[in-house]
């Protein structure tokens, strides 16, 4: 009787849908690694070539077992607000996986018990239940993505003001440097343990990044600052959930502002990163 073949091992990507998650894919498969994304509904997932998809959700730990059949690492985004249902995820891949890459905040602090926001606070609680879980663990802590201004498209297009709450300044970083990070430390060894504080190369305010929008656009884009209440209604009028709006504007109103720029993304990758301009130009259209 022929000796079976052996399972080939992939990588399991979550939230491979959205700016980050879509971007390690492509890092993955341009690195000629097997890739497998944990989707609601694979029929309706638009993915690239050579993707494998599996039918999962976090919120149901009890769908992940098959997903993670044959994975060796796991890329986790955690989509929630609250650490409920983590414990349970977290037990699931440790069953099934040997290694985890999580995206946190660069505003996660070491000196302190409580975070500054709930948003920091979830990441901080996060990567203690990774720890606490048995896998191999890495941690990218992410300044504010790049992608993120994707928000803005809509007032951009329409007037050429974006109206909303400030923010603290931090040192942007391109989506596409966190997913090259992302995908060495998914296939390399050498970094359990790692809490890789991932940054731009400058820091921005909101102010200074919608200014730098206009400038891809060759025309004047600027930032108009609300009140936090006002900003609150247009919020919930615009749909947003309740909590999600809460954790956003406690962000505005207590996250101090970061002068921290680091160089891991260079020193891991081999290229700086990428300036926010950069991202700018190449997203230009979608503000048009």
């Amino acid at each position: 009787m022929a000796e079976a073949a052996p399972i080939m091992s992939e990588i399991l990507v979550t939230g491979a849908t959205g700016n980050v998650g879509r971007e390690v894919v492509a890092q993955l498969l341009a690195a000629d690694t097997t890739v497998r994304v944990l989707v609601r509904d694979p029929d309706s997932a638009r993915l690239p070539e050579g993707v494998g998809a599996a039918t999962g959700d976090l919120s149901r730990p009890d769908t992940l077992e098959g997903a993670l059949r044959g994975t060796d690492s796991v890329f986790l985004i955690w989509p929630f607000l609250t650490t409920e249902g983590a414990p349970a995820v977290l037990k699931t891949l440790a069953a099934g996986a040997r290694r985890v890459v999580y995206l946190s905040s660069s505003g996660v602090r070491a000196d302190t018990d409580r975070q500054t926001d709930p948003i920091n606070q979830l990441h901080a609680d996060m990567e203690r239940l990774i720890e606490e879980s048995g896998l191999e663990w890495t941690v990218l802590r992410s300044s504010t993505i790049a992608s993120n201004a994707r928000g803005w498209a809509g007032q951009i297009r329409a007037t050429g003001v974006v109206r909303g709450p400030d923010i603290a300044a931090t040192a942007v970083i391109h989506e596409r440097d966190i997913a090259t990070v992302a995908a060495r430390t998914l296939t390399d060894d050498g970094h359990a343990g790692a809490k890789h504080v991932l940054t731009g190369p400058e820091v921005l305010s909101r102010a200074e990044q919608v200014h730098t929008i206009g400038q891809a656009l060759g025309r004047p884009v600027r930032f108009e600052k609300v009140p936090v209440e006002a900003a609150r209604q247009q919020m919930l009028a615009d749909g947003r959930p309740p909590a999600l709006v809460e954790a956003l504007l406690a962000s505005a109103e207590t996250r101090p502002e970061s002068h921290v720029i680091t160089r891991t993304v260079e020193e891991l990758t081999g290229a700086p990163a990428r300036t926010f301009r950069s991202w700018a130009q190449e997203h230009a259209d979608e503000f048009r």
